[in-house]
């Protein structure tokens, strides 16, 4: 499943969903740094770098406020350049209320 983006990585982020053996051992094959917060119930849980991990949760806040836009949630738009291109004009949108704020 990685092997494909080894040689472009050098941290994988992912949640606890992604918190499996077989997973840890198709990352650490691709010389990628796995982080990933270990499930509750694991018995030895893997440490995680939570800095890394931090960044992840911004990351996924931030598709979360684009997908506010409905045009992106369903994706409308049947090219990917149309989509690419409404996926910058929502960004963008967002930038500038934040500066805004700020």
């Amino acid at each position: 499943m990685f092997r494909a983006i080894g040689g472009c990585l050098d941290k994988l982020l992912a949640d606890r969903g992604y918190d499996a053996d077989q997973i840890r051992a198709d990352i650490a094959y691709t010389v990628a740094r796995p982080v990933i917060t270990a499930k509750c119930r694991r018995r030895n849980p893997a440490s995680h770098e939570r800095h890394a991990y931090k960044l992840r949760n911004r990351i996924e806040r931030i598709f979360h406020r684009l997908k506010t836009w409905r045009r992106v949630a369903t994706r409308y738009d049947k090219t990917a350049q149309s989509c690419l291109g409404f996926v910058s004009i929502a960004s963008a949108f967002l930038w500038l209320r934040f500066v805004h704020q700020h």
